[in-house]
């Protein structure tokens, strides 16, 4: 059941680097031939993998003294002969070194196709050049980690555990169904039944990881509520470290809800501020009031600043920190943490516990964050759950073979066994060229 693809003969080139001033550019190849299209541009013969060389590159139009490195086929990112000509920074130095390569032979590599090539010559799974992406794009140091771990193979090998298992577990099914007479059914069911369910108990442990992995890719939605001139405002601002919103002694003066972000260890909070909660006759204020309490409807926490009096009705499963704020002045009963805006006092702790009850330190290590691997875990749960429901129904082996079958099938989607050429291109055509 494992693809295996053709040494690509093909030589691909691309800038790598960023484009515009910098201290180095490079240009990556890819592919058997991109050896000689080096030898022809630097006036080299001799090269061994994996040696930098200083070397005068030639660009057709001009020169550039630079480095050349070669990774020799397998033994490369792309499991193919790889070379880099480390130029020095800038956008016309850099093409006109690609715009040689292509003289020479090479093609312009299209969106991701030197990882693309990695994951057909089997150097990566597709979940890996995944984590890669995330790694790339990521706007929070929790996004790097979780994509690091994806890179890393952490997902696809608890994926080729299942698997594994899943396989040993229809070796004795298909046993049972092309030996009748040696009546092993017995045993070979109580071992399945065995396998499927610690099969299904690690998805379900992976599958309880998207929740967490989720507001590691969009972020953690908290909302800041109150009512009006409760110091939500200078609040949101001392949270953020600047004057972002108005303050004003003024009751409603916060008539629209203003969101930020905020980074509390690496994972990226999305705080809001919000218009006091009060009846009011003015249309506008109304407006204000309707979209703090559709911004408290969709937080993941909410951060409300308790007064005497209050009777707030919150979203039952949203968690709520109770804040005493403007504690220099007066302290409410009741709250979980008291604050002061104007001089500092409990930021901190607040910021602790918006993480804490936010996001949560054991999911630090959380990767479960793309929807494609979350649908393909579902599958895979769902057709583990109904082979259980059928063995012990007492059906009979191949009606539960096929649900077996199905499971392995979903799981293949995650490391690119069993993925479509459109989902594969689709991926890749997320990354930028040269990568």
């Amino acid at each position: 059941m494992t693809k295996t693809y053709a040494y690509n003969t093909t030589v691909i080139s691309a800038i790598a680097t960023a484009q515009g001033p910098g201290g180095v550019a490079i240009v990556r190849m890819s592919g058997e031939g991109a050896l000689q299209i080096a030898r022809a541009m630097c006036g080299r013969e001799t090269f061994e993998p994996n040696r930098m060389y200083p070397a005068e590159i030639d660009g057709g139009t001009l020169k550039d003294f630079g480095l050349v490195v070669w990774f020799k086929a397998p033994r490369s990112f792309t499991g193919e002969d790889v070379v880099e000509f480390h130029c020095h920074g800038g956008s016309e130095i850099a093409r006109a070194v690609l715009k040689r390569t292509l003289a020479l032979g090479a093609r312009l590599a299209g969106r991701g196709e030197f990882t693309k090539r990695a994951f057909l010559n089997g150097k990566l799974s597709l979940s890996a050049a995944e984590g890669m992406a995330d790694m790339i794009n990521a706007s929070s140091e929790a996004e790097v980690r979780a994509g690091y771990l994806l890179y890393g193979e952490t997902l696809a090998n608890s994926v080729r555990r299942m698997q594994a298992q899943i396989l040993e577990a229809l070796a004795g099914v298909e046993a049972d169904l092309d030996f009748p007479e040696e009546d092993l059914n017995a045993s070979s069911r109580a071992q399945t039944e065995a396998t499927m369910s610690e099969v299904e108990a690690s998805l379900s442990s992976l599958l309880g990881q998207y929740r967490a992995g989720r507001r590691v890719k969009d972020g953690v939605r908290v909302a800041i509520a109150g009512r009006p001139n409760a110091g939500k405002s200078s609040l949101f601002n001392a949270l953020l470290g600047y004057g972002r919103t108005i303050v004003s002694p003024a009751a409603g003066t916060t008539r629209d809800t203003v969101e930020e972000t905020l980074l509390i260890h690496g994972v990226r909070f999305l705080i809001t501020d919000t218009a006091g909660l009060r009846e009011s006759g003015d249309a506008v204020e109304q407006e204000g009031i309707r979209r703090a309490e559709q911004a408290i409807r969709a937080a993941d926490l909410i951060v409300y600043l308790k007064e005497e009096g209050d009777e707030p009705c919150f979203p039952a499963q949203t968690p709520v920190v109770t804040v005493g704020a403007k504690c220099d002045v007066k302290r409410e009963t009741g709250c979980e943490i008291y604050v002061s805006s104007r001089t500092g006092e409990g930021i901190e702790a607040l910021k602790e516990c918006i993480y804490t009850r936010g996001f949560g330190r054991e999911n630090d290590g959380a990767f479960l964050m793309e929807e494609r691997h979350f649908g393909a875990l579902k599958r895979a749960h769902a057709g583990a759950v109904s082979a259980l429901g059928a063995i012990r129904g007492g059906l009979p082996p191949e009606l539960y073979a096929e649900e077996l079958r199905a499971a392995y099938s979903a799981l293949g989607e995650i490391t690119g066994e069993t993925a479509t050429e459109a989902v594969v291109s689709a991926i890749f055509e997320k990354f930028c060229v040269g990568k």
